[in-house]
């Protein structure tokens, strides 16, 4: 894997983090696939439970590289991206995948069927804004500043930003902060809903979270995701029938039987990972 995003994990939470400092962790072309190769390979390890991401230094991400953004005026006028430019290569997509490259950096965080938890410290800016929103949870400094920046170079949020506002922010909302572009404070985040809360220490408390959440059943967790991640997007009697669907196949399994054990006896549950 790249070395622009590092993955350590322990005790069933994954830590991951994206390892480019030097460039506030902006998005290039590396950037881009190794987020996507850090999702697929968290995604078959079965021991993982939660994941805290983060970035390594100033920032949690500052957007798309510079460089990057250039390369996409040499798009084709008629939009067909032909040439083997960098933005060509992130409009690209995979065979039966609902998205492109570029997208699937942010969209792997919501489709990973553990919890996802962003920590955001400093700046999260455009594309690194996208990359949160894909996460379950976000934790953010009171002083970090977050934009829908796209507007800035005459562009959309286009790494899934508009499918993840749509469940989290009014869409006036969501409107104001993509004509604008305007930053927003942490505080003022958790206020639109664009995070979850402020956090004085917003990894230190990620990782508390998502530890606790290790210590759940995981075959719990992971149909709890399910659902949620169906709910919002299914009709009322869809949405019933996935819950009686995913309950039924908790009800009398061993990690159901284990919890239901362990808080009869007061002690710590010992659950096995998922196969």
């Amino acid at each position: 894997m790249s070395e622009r995003v590092t993955i350590t994990t322990a005790d069933g939470v994954a830590d991951v983090r994206l390892n480019r400092p030097e460039k506030m962790n902006a998005l290039d072309p590396a950037m881009f696939s190794a987020l996507s190769e850090a999702g697929r390979a968290l995604a078959e390890d079965r021991a993982v439970r939660a994941v805290v991401l983060s970035g390594e230094g100033r920032a949690f991400c500052a957007g798309l590289d510079f460089q990057s953004f250039a390369a996409m005026t040499r798009i084709p006028r008629d939009r067909a991206p032909r040439d083997e430019g960098a933005a060509a290569t992130l409009l690209r997509r995979d065979a039966g995948s609902p998205a492109n490259a570029a997208q699937r950096a942010a969209y792997v965080w919501t489709e990973l069927p553990v919890p996802v938890i962003a920590a955001l410290h400093g700046v999260a800016y455009g594309g690194g804004l996208q990359i949160a929103l894909g996460a379950d949870l976000r934790l953010v400094a009171p002083d970090a500043r977050l934009s829908v920046m796209e507007i800035k170079w005459g562009l959309i949020p286009d790494m899934t930003g508009a499918q993840m506002l749509r469940h989290l922010a009014r869409i006036d909302v969501a409107r104001e902060l993509t004509y604008t572009g305007r930053e927003v404070s942490g505080e003022e985040a958790v206020a639109l809903g664009l995070a979850t809360r402020v956090s004085n220490n917003p990894r230190e408390d990620a990782f508390a979270l998502a530890r606790e959440i290790a210590t759940k059943s995981p075959h719990a967790i992971r149909a709890a995701k399910q659902l949620f991640r169906s709910a919002w997007v299914t009709s009322p009697e869809e949405g019933l029938l996935l819950e009686e669907r995913l309950q039924m196949a908790l009800i009398g399994s061993p990690n159901q039987v284990e919890a239901v054990r362990a808080n009869l006896e007061k002690r710590e549950p010992k659950f096995s990972d998922p196969e």
